[in-house]
């Protein structure tokens, strides 16, 4: 009885998990459809940017609050320069989103030299703080030049590459002579900076090059062993990066010296638990969270709004991967693929070197969480490089077509609510062709 009774209920189960199995085939084959959409990078790219924006301009405000106060008397005073800096991003961003590819082709060349030019003034000029000397004074504002260097090398790189290629074909030996002395000229005068992270970074972008070109393993196990050897010798050099590697390694033995930012850091992101304690409502960013408004603003955000509120951030980051590689899966000019997966790398690159640090996975570098931490020296370019991603979907097979049935933008809609347009939706009526008439053609009787 027991069989036939465990039989019956089978049979009886049998058809609810088919229907289980059903919706979930009917869900994926309507994500699959979804996603191959031609506007689909576009719309990921401009709502994963938007989105890590305003969250980067939420939690500066938050984690900067304190230390403004006591330090300028004024709580919105890190909050109003990191807005300033996002009010001149955003056109920069829609401007790179209308161009062509031939302009960025060509800009990588003049932004590569003034890169250069910078970093040499840098090294003699720059500012040298928490042991890195990157920054220049100009007036009363500084930048910091490897941040457009990035962009530099990435636009220059990637047209380098594409003027040598032959039916779409990239042969990787002819890189070698222009492209890897650049990059060395421009990598070592960051290290002569003492800036380790952003040489880190630089390399992600030469070898997302390397990689898209199709170079053999053994010149990237060459590549990575000298720069293995780069970054021993500048750790050895260097005592407060020896202190770093070794807060790293013993986070909670040297608590009271080298590791005590991974400490807090990793304090604040365990206090939040799931959901977090609330906007606004940290405890670590009371002083105890060196940078925590930059280098460390990852951590607050973990504490503020807790592991969900970390995944989310990681997803959307994950998310504009995708759209970037599927950008540089789905054209087939040579310097869009290039340029695509070396923006893809810089950016989602330096978003896992600056979680990484934070969570104890990698040892603390001092490079900015992209779109989130305070700077406006990286965001400018980062803005740059995605309003080139955008214009990079435009290409896409089938993009433009659905851009031009879209219908008239948000602009034109808000012109002709003020009157000052034609109405949304409403085109110009088509001229009419004038018709010849024949008098002496006479139809039958």
């Amino acid at each position: 009885m027991t069989g036939t009774a465990t039989t019956a209920a089978e049979t009886v189960a049998a058809p609810g998990e088919a229907e289980g199995r059903g919706w979930w085939r009917v869900r994926l084959a309507a994500l699959g459809r979804l996603l191959d959409r031609p506007l689909t990078s576009y719309y990921l790219l401009l709502g994963c940017s938007a989105l890590l924006l305003s969250l980067g301009l939420m939690m500066v405000l938050s984690a900067s609050s304190i230390k403004a106060l006591q330090d300028t008397g004024n709580p919105f005073y890190w909050f109003l320069r990191q807005s300033t800096s996002v009010a001149i991003g955003l056109p920069v961003m829609w401007i790179c989103s209308r161009l062509p590819p031939r302009f960025f082709r060509l800009a990588g060349y003049p932004l590569m030299a003034v890169s250069i030019i910078l970093l040499i003034m840098t090294v003699f000029l720059g500012r040298t703080e928490l042991g890195a000397q990157r920054w220049l004074d100009f007036g009363g504002f500084s930048i910091q030049a490897s941040e457009p260097a990035k962009l530099g090398l990435m636009l220059w790189g990637a047209d380098l590459l594409a003027r040598r290629a032959r039916g779409g074909l990239i042969e990787w030996r002819q890189l070698l002579l222009p492209l890897m002395p650049g990059t060395a000229i421009i990598a070592i005068l960051v290290m002569l900076g003492r800036d380790l992270g952003t040489t880190v970074v630089l390399m992600l972008i030469f070898l997302a090059l390397l990689w898209v070109v199709g170079a053999p393993l053994r010149l990237f196990g060459g590549i990575l062993a000298l720069l293995s050897m780069a970054t021993v010798i500048m750790i050895s050099v260097e005592g407060y990066r020896s202190a770093r590697i070794e807060g790293w390694l013993d986070v909670w033995g040297t608590v009271s010296g080298p590791g005590y930012q991974a400490a807090m850091g990793q304090i604040a992101m365990g206090t939040g638990g799931w959901f977090g304690l609330g906007l606004g409502s940290s405890r670590q960013k009371w002083g105890r969270v060196p940078h925590a408004e930059s280098d460390f603003i990852f951590s607050i955000l973990g504490e503020e709004l807790g592991l969900m509120g970390t995944l989310v951030v990681v997803a959307l980051f994950a998310l504009l991967g995708y759209a970037g590689l599927r950008v540089a899966s789905r054209v087939k000019d040579p310097f869009i693929r290039l340029a695509a997966s070396a923006a893809v790398a810089w950016i989602t690159g330096q978003a896992i070197v600056n979680i990484g640090a934070v969570i104890g996975a990698l040892p603390i570098t001092g490079i900015p969480l992209p779109l989130v931490s305070y700077g406006g020296s990286a965001l400018l370019p980062t803005l740059a490089a995605l309003g080139m991603l955008l214009s990079f979907a435009k290409r896409e097979p089938g993009a433009a077509e659905a851009l031009a049935a879209r219908g008239p933008g948000p602009a034109a809609r808000a012109l002709s609510w003020l009157g000052l347009g034609r109405p949304a939706g409403i085109r110009r009526p088509a001229r009419r062709r004038p018709t010849t008439r024949h008098a002496d053609v006479k139809g039958p009787t």
